[in-house]
């Protein structure tokens, strides 16, 4: 893996989260990526529950300042960094007032899916690729963890399409098990997407509305898969066999590290 440049995405990413299979395998897998020689660069929200003062973030004014059009609405992008302990490897936050200042994840504290949740992941995927490109840091491998991500490979194959940053990217997509999360999205998530000049006929995916949507659009524009969960939904499971990409089985936590280096290196690139 030496000097590949791998651009990890996660909506979960431990230390900043509590621990979850998403949250502990974001983390998990760029150090060890790290550790066999490979360029990193993380991407999260920055929701309110995580404490600024005690991780150290702080904000990156020269990658700051942009607005971005989400259903024709300006909204400003900020973005903040910070280093993850012992490892040597910065994590930048995706952050807006309106979108990610409140104090908790997916859910209000009756245990609701936010209303906006769709125009927070289409920010924050819209976010992330506006980062790199002033970063100007062209990703060998994109790999997604975690719901709020997945539009991320969707707004590269057709949003950003003609981007020539990401021309050489590939992308992988790792499916987790999200059952309990229930309905997220539906015609009106739909049509702020369409809003951004992608056509319904990529969208299929979001007709039922429910979270294993999220991950169906991502595997669909993606360029490999990996089982992250080892007990994934039936309708994902069925989806993923139908799949014509490079599939990497489930890999437990405890020895994943040779099994995702050659993945990578003999399968996505």
């Amino acid at each position: 893996m030496k000097d590949k440049r791998i651009l990890y995405i996660s909506s979960e990413l431990t230390p900043y989260l509590p621990e979850t299979e998403v949250s502990k395998m974001a983390f998990e897998v760029p150090k060890e990526m790290h550790h066999q020689g490979a360029q990193i660069r993380m991407f999260m929200p920055r929701f309110g529950v995580i404490n600024e003062r005690r991780h150290q973030l702080h904000e990156v004014i020269r990658l700051s300042g942009m607005n971005l059009i989400i259903n024709d609405m300006d909204m400003p992008l900020i973005i903040k960094v910070a280093s993850l302990p012992k490892e040597r490897m910065q994590v930048y936050f995706i952050d807006n007032d309106e979108y990610f200042r409140r104090k908790s994840v997916f859910t209000d504290e009756e245990g609701n899916l936010f209303a906006d949740n769709d125009e927070r992941a289409i920010f924050f995927a819209k976010g992330v690729v506006e980062t790199v490109k002033k970063l100007n840091w062209a990703p060998d491998i994109i790999h997604i963890h975690g719901w709020m991500a997945s539009l991320l490979p969707l707004y590269l194959k057709e949003y950003y399409k003609n981007d020539p940053l990401f021309a050489e990217s590939k992308i992988v997509t790792s499916a987790f098990d999200y059952k309990t999360l229930g309905v997220l999205c539906g015609q009106e998530m739909i049509n702020k997407i369409k809003f951004d000049q992608i056509a319904e006929e990529k969208l299929e995916s979001f007709v039922n509305g429910n979270v294993d949507s999220f991950v169906k659009i991502a595997m669909e524009n993606s360029d490999a898969v990996i089982r992250g969960s080892e007990d994934l939904s039936e309708e994902i499971s069925k989806f993923i066999d139908k799949l014509d990409v490079p599939v990497l089985d489930y890999q437990p936590i405890e020895g994943f590290t040779e099994a995702y280096a050659d993945f990578y290196l003999n399968k996505v690139l």
